[in-house]
């Protein structure tokens, strides 16, 4: 009998594991390619991507002609629909071929559907205060002591992020 050499000690990668179900779930959608929705941001680029996001693909008769649905709200709507052919030309270089024939806009409210909310980006994370001076120093003294730089420089993070912790 021979023994297999594998480096994997019989663990999966997550995508392999997860690979069979989203395709399964963006084909009912129409997303015969699941690129278009997992590398959306480098296919239409990060200012459109902002704006707007895939919804449906739609394919007409024998398969020739989709249609992409994007969803955006109504204030910028007017700007992808101003970017629909170059989109348009993006989409299809993913593709390898001339897939999509049609971009259709779909607008909806600003708190959006249950199914897509409007909010498409993460939430800008606001600005890390300053540390205080006073907090600094106690820190640095406290680990002063330390003969690994490695370590003094993490235990005086410890004792910065201790030290500022507001009251509550």
């Amino acid at each position: 009998m021979t023994r297999r050499n594998t480096t994997t000690y019989g663990f999966k990668r997550t995508a392999s594991l997860l690979e069979g179900r989203i395709r399964r779930a963006g084909e009912t959608r129409g997303f015969a390619v699941t690129r278009l929705l997992t590398h959306w941001e480098e296919i239409a680029g990060p200012d459109l991507a902002a704006l707007a996001r895939p919804v449906e693909v739609k394919y007409g008769r024998q398969n020739f002609g989709a249609t992409l649905t994007l969803l955006t709200d109504g204030a910028r709507a007017p700007l992808v629909e101003m970017q629909k052919e170059q989109l348009r030309q993006k989409v299809n270089a993913a593709y390898g071929y001339n897939a999509i024939a049609r971009i259709r806009i779909t607008q909806t409210a600003s708190s959006g559907f249950a199914e897509g909310q409007v909010a498409f980006g993460p939430a800008p994370q606001p600005e890390p205060e300053a540390p205080d001076p006073v907090v600094v120093t106690t820190a640095k003294q406290t680990a002063g002591g330390v003969a690994d730089e490695g370590l003094r420089a993490a235990l005086e993070a410890l004792g910065q992020n201790v030290l500022s912790r507001r009251k509550t």
